[in-house]
């Protein structure tokens, strides 16, 4: 995170928070699974397979890691055959995949359209990569809470006073998305992932501008 520029960081607090939106439009739909959260998902297989004759939710959960595995080898490929423009070419395929999941939605597809989901939540998780590993994880908190804490430990041991904000502006970003989220779902449904398109649309338009020039 800190080795990116303050417009490349700004960006990546953005794609977070739009892994928030998309996280909690899917999770309350789903009554508590989740399109970008594959920790939790994860969790849900192993209750879930202790109970697996009369509950089909980790089957449920299995495939939305499935297709959340699918989008990140997708976008790992398209990035590494793209090279130079495959940041802004990652996010118009999030932005393509959330907008069949909005068209799945409008005809009523079911599991389909949060797969769609699970899949951009999966393509956005390789916009930031450097050296063939995920330099910055948009859609899973953990690594950055940890981060975060140990800047503060560093601050306070005479190291960096401002390093622990860039992690908690992520942090901040994806709670911020998902309070928007669950804010318009009442009133939108999933017709709020149209929403998400835009935005990911603007971010494809800033990657242009920023890692470019």
């Amino acid at each position: 995170m800190l080795r990116y520029d303050l417009h490349l960081r700004f960006i990546a607090v953005c794609l977070s928070a739009l892994a928030g939106f998309v996280d909690a439009l899917g999770f309350i739909e789903l009554g508590g699974f989740f399109v970008s959260f594959m920790s939790g998902n994860s969790t849900r297989v192993g209750v879930g397979l202790e109970n697996a004759g009369e509950s089909l939710h980790w089957a449920i959960a299995a495939g939305l890691i499935s297709s959340f595995v699918s989008g990140v080898v997708t976008g790992t490929i398209a990035g590494r055959l793209l090279h130079r423009r495959r940041h802004t070419v990652l996010l118009l395929l999030v932005a393509t995949m959330l907008a069949l999941a909005g068209t799945l939605h409008a005809l009523e597809f079911g599991f389909a359209t949060v797969a769609a989901m699970a899949f951009a939540m999966g393509v956005e998780n390789t916009v930031f990569e450097r050296n063939g590993e995920v330099s910055i994880g948009l859609t899973y908190m953990t690594g950055t809470l940890v981060k975060l804490g140990q800047h503060i430990a560093a601050a306070f041991m005479g190291g960096s006073r401002t390093a622990w904000l860039s992690y908690f502006g992520l942090w901040s970003g994806l709670v911020g998305g998902a309070f928007a989220g669950a804010l318009l779902y009442p009133h939108m449904g999933l017709n709020a992932l149209w929403l998400a398109v835009a935005g990911a649309l603007l971010l494809a338009a800033g990657t242009r501008r920023f890692w470019f020039g």
